[in-house]
């Protein structure tokens, strides 16, 4: 068991492949520039900025707002299709293990302070995300384009992950001093919100992702239907609350709209009644206790 401990986390490794995966354009870096080959005509699934020097494909939410942004002249069917397509396969599970800056979220978090707890007051946060949703990804940019003028509202104003790997990358390189010379107000604004979210992300966990995502919110207005994730067999279900209050999120119920699908609940389950699953194909169920596991 004490062997078992010191391995890596199969879940860790995964965000971190995945980030890795996401940005392996390592040239982009050694020359601050980013990468504009065919690839990123396609989508990654979790958020990771187009502008990044090592992105090798685009951000899905970008791509929606820029799809949105120009809706006046064409329909966003590949963008809609992509998300629909992320949605019903993985759903929130991408939050959970396909996501960079949820990874960077995790880590800032094991920094050792004073943890805030969840409660009603970070419940009620948790829906700030849908208006985040509904004004900055798709009203502002739809206001605008049918103005003919094209503005991705959450890339522009607010994105952590974009100012982080986007802006930052990109203007800390020696070859990019003339952008640097066009650093203006927005561009402080946002470096200021970055700092003010990572901060809170120390002390919150997955602040950003439980509070203002638009990704997360997309992804969970499809959870009931999403094929992969931790599911609850309802059956055998006692209502025993262990999982709801072991789990670091918003929950109100196994698997719905707020869960990561870490799993970490899987295990705590008494009854036994969790497990992560393709469908009605069981990928990972509750580990017996060594007693019981013994033949």
């Amino acid at each position: 068991m004490a062997e078992m401990r010191k391995k890596p986390m199969t879940r860790r490794l995964i965000q971190l492949y995945s980030a890795l995966l996401y940005n392996a354009h390592l040239k982009g870096f050694a020359e601050g520039r980013i990468y504009t080959g065919p690839l990123k005509n396609l989508c990654v699934p979790g958020l990771n900025c187009y502008s990044c020097p090592g992105a090798v494909a685009a951000c899905p939410l970008g791509a929606l707002q820029n799809a949105v942004a120009a809706s006046a002249d064409r329909p966003a069917f590949y963008v809609v299709g992509v998300l629909l397509l992320f949605s019903l396969l993985l759903g929130r599970v991408i939050c959970g293990f396909l996501c960079p800056f949820g990874l960077l979220q995790e880590l800032l978090h094991r920094i050792p302070t004073k943890k805030v707890q969840k409660s009603p007051l970070t419940r009620g946060l948790s829906r700030l995300k849908y208006a985040v949703l509904l004004l900055f990804v798709l009203g502002i940019p739809a206001w605008f384009a049918f103005r003919g003028l094209p503005l991705p509202g959450f890339c522009k104003f607010i994105c952590p992950a974009g100012t982080l790997e986007g802006a930052v990358s990109l203007l800390l390189h020696p070859a990019n001093s003339a952008l640097r010379a066009m650093i203006g107000g927005l561009f402080w604004w946002k470096c200021g919100l970055m700092l003010l979210i990572l901060t809170a992300c120390v002390f919150v966990f997955r602040a950003f992702c439980r509070f203002l995502c638009p990704l997360g919110a997309l992804y969970g207005l499809m959870a009931k239907l999403a094929l992969l994730g931790v599911k609850l067999d309802e059956g055998r279900c006692t209502d025993c609350g262990a999982c709801l209050r072991a789990c670091p999120v918003d929950i109100r119920k196994v698997g719905d709209s707020e869960c990561v699908h870490c799993g970490s609940c899987i295990d705590l389950c008494p009854a036994r009644a969790i497990s992560f699953r393709a469908g009605r194909i069981v990928l990972r169920g509750p580990e017996l206790p060594e007693k019981e596991a013994r033949p």
